[in-house]
């Protein structure tokens, strides 16, 4: 049970640590699109392109970020180890690779 434990104390942590790295790429991005536009009026439209991704970019990290704080979530309530669709147990060694999934790998390749 112990080794348990202590697995779950890492990928807290390596929950806790991506969630911080999400957040600080998220105002980094928002720092970017935000800034002054250039007068130059083909630089504002490269300046509208580069937008585009890093709001393209900005919604991924954001939809990963709801992964890793949903995690976060189901670790305090005590649900984390458990597939949301069958209630089993989620192998560690497949949390310890994806931290911020909630299905066990047989329903996960269900829903592929």
């Amino acid at each position: 049970m112990g080794s348990s434990v202590k697995n779950l104390d890492i990928i807290h942590q390596q929950l806790l640590t991506m969630q911080q790295s999400m957040t600080d790429k998220l105002a980094s991005i928002k720092e970017t699109v935000t800034k002054e536009a250039n007068t130059d009026w083909s630089e504002q439209a490269q300046e509208r392109e580069n937008d585009e991704v890093l709001d393209a970019l900005g919604n991924e990290v954001r939809r990963e970020l709801q992964l890793v704080n949903l995690a976060l979530h189901r670790m305090k309530e005590g649900d984390y180890e458990y597939c949301d669709d069958c209630g089993e147990l989620i192998n560690i060694e497949r949390l310890k690779v994806l931290p911020f999934t909630n299905h066990c790998i047989k329903c996960a390749s269900k829903r592929d």
